[in-house]
């Protein structure tokens, strides 16, 4: 038996298995059956040399919904477009404070809206916006100047505690990849990529906010209903293009500010009415 299973080894893969079909244990065929299928389906080039294609999942009308949200997007009129984190920091500053100020307009910006951060960060810029200024300032004068944002009051100890960190770690600058940032008291996901796109003029994933996590499941963006929006970026990354990441935020959050709205969506002025599959029709 020993020396027909050595036999059977020696010869061809299709001799190989009819042979030990016959003289081998039960255990040797089915292995030998998992090794062919997964040459064919994972390694290409063996066999007859045509690779395998799997089908890649995407909505449907995907292009035509984005390009709808692109013409009512047009005339640009959002408060995001108007008081969003990219018009919040001091374009004439040094390089370092101006990714800084980015940095701090996102952690205000959590949980509030882009009017209430736009003022906050206007206050912030006239004491001088800086690590150096920030780490300067006690508690109570940062907390008045920053409220009404949502939860300021854990927001002064996170941009405390970050601000620290930048100096002590990073030399005053904000770090350079998704992995550091979300490090830092108060800095999640979504901020990070908007930091990456903003201030290091770098796409890292797309950016993912109540906005853009509520439209995606509206539009069926995703294969399956997601909870959370980190789900929702996992989701998106897995098959819309990589040339798109970059604008979906903007586009998306606006048009989550003017049109489809959290409570009672003005699907009546939507021009994906027809073929968006949350959309209420007369």
């Amino acid at each position: 038996m020993a020396a027909g299973r050595a036999g059977a080894r020696r010869v061809g893969t299709a001799r190989g298995a009819a042979v030990s079909q016959i003289q081998g244990t039960p255990s040797t065929p089915r292995r030998s059956r998992r090794r062919k299928s997964v040459a064919i389906a994972y390694e290409p080039g063996q066999g007859d040399g045509a690779e395998p294609q799997r089908p890649r999942w995407e909505p449907k009308h995907w292009q035509e919904q984005l390009q709808r949200i692109r013409e009512m997007r047009r005339s640009r009129d959002a408060p995001v477009d108007e008081m969003g984190v990219d018009k919040c920091y001091d374009t004439s500053a040094p390089p370092q404070v101006m990714r800084y100020q980015v940095l701090l307009s996102l952690m205000l910006s959590s949980q509030t809206k882009d009017q209430v951060t736009s003022a906050a960060m206007l206050r912030l810029r006239q004491r001088g916006l800086s690590v150096d200024s920030v780490l300067q300032m006690d508690d109570a004068t940062l907390g008045r100047l920053i409220y009404p944002v949502g939860f300021w009051r854990n927001k002064v100890k996170y941009i405390k505690q970050t601000t620290a960190i930048l100096k002590q770690k990073y030399g005053g600058d904000i770090p350079s990849t998704v992995e550091e940032l979300v490090q830092l008291p108060g800095v999640g996901p979504k901020m990070a990529h908007l930091a990456m796109n903003i201030a290091w003029d770098s796409v890292s994933g797309i950016a993912v906010d109540t906005h853009v996590h509520r439209i995606s499941n509206r539009l069926k963006w995703v294969k399956k209903e997601t909870k959370y929006p980190e789900e929702t970026r996992v989701a998106l990354e897995d098959w819309l293009p990589r040339e798109l990441w970059r604008e979906i935020n903007w586009l998306l959050v606006g048009f989550g500010q003017q049109t489809c709205l959290p409570v009672n969506p003005r699907c009546s002025q939507c021009l994906n009415q027809d073929i968006c599959p949350a959309a209420k029709r007369p």
